[in-house]
């Protein structure tokens, strides 16, 4: 797959994905997905939005706030990933109202709502879902196991119409939304999941 690289000009808009998520705890899939989502999407950041709540998630098993932050502060080794827990002074739960606050507070930035396929299977129980399409334009990255399940789910059908191809993802940042694509990257084994079953997080 040859992706379009489009030159940019000095002081454009920053471009900046969006990668909300428990982090319980921050894992290397986490870093693997972000710097795909750089390189393919030709961003200048990937902001790791750590969750105070996930409201899809069970309290049950989730470590609090510093530890599951912290986690990502030291997965982050990369200079373009920052990590952040700006959903506690903004005061919102669900993405579509996080992204809206973020528009408003940085309005000269491009964001790129940046998600796994796992999460895109289940994007239709998502609060204000059909809102956020229209918010900005999305990126899904492939993701062991959920490919399949991902693209014939509920929310990947009604959204069929808005998905580009995976070559031209370097355009996405800049497209009236609603509009996404679906990255078929390498894929990457780890699993929050998977590390607190076999001991290595402890809540």
């Amino acid at each position: 797959m040859i992706s379009v690289h489009i030159p940019r000009r000095h002081n454009a808009p920053p471009r900046v994905g969006l990668l909300g998520g428990s982090f319980n705890p921050a894992h290397e899939g986490h870093l693997h997905i972000s710097l795909e989502a750089l390189k393919r999407l030709q961003l200048d950041e990937v902001w790791w939005l750590v969750s105070p709540q996930n409201p899809l998630k069970s309290r049950q098993g989730m470590a609090g706030l510093k530890e599951r932050f912290d986690s990502a502060q030291m997965m982050a080794t990369h200079p373009r990933i920052v990590v952040s827990a700006i959903e506690t002074q903004l005061g919102t739960r669900y993405t579509a109202d996080t992204l809206a606050a973020l528009q408003r507070r940085f309005t000269q930035t491009r964001f790129v709502w940046l998600m796994g396929a796992d999460n895109l299977a289940q994007f239709d129980r998502w609060k204000f879902w059909q809102k956020l399409m229209y918010c900005a334009p999305i990126a899904v990255l492939d993701r062991e196991g959920y490919s399949n399940k991902a693209l014939r789910g509920t929310a990947a059908q009604r959204m069929e119409r808005w998905r580009i191809a995976a070559e031209k993802a370097g355009l996405l940042a800049d497209m009236e939304t609603p509009a996404w694509v679906y990255l078929p990257i390498r894929r990457h084994p780890a699993s929050s999941t998977a590390i607190r079953a076999e001991g290595r997080w402890q809540v």
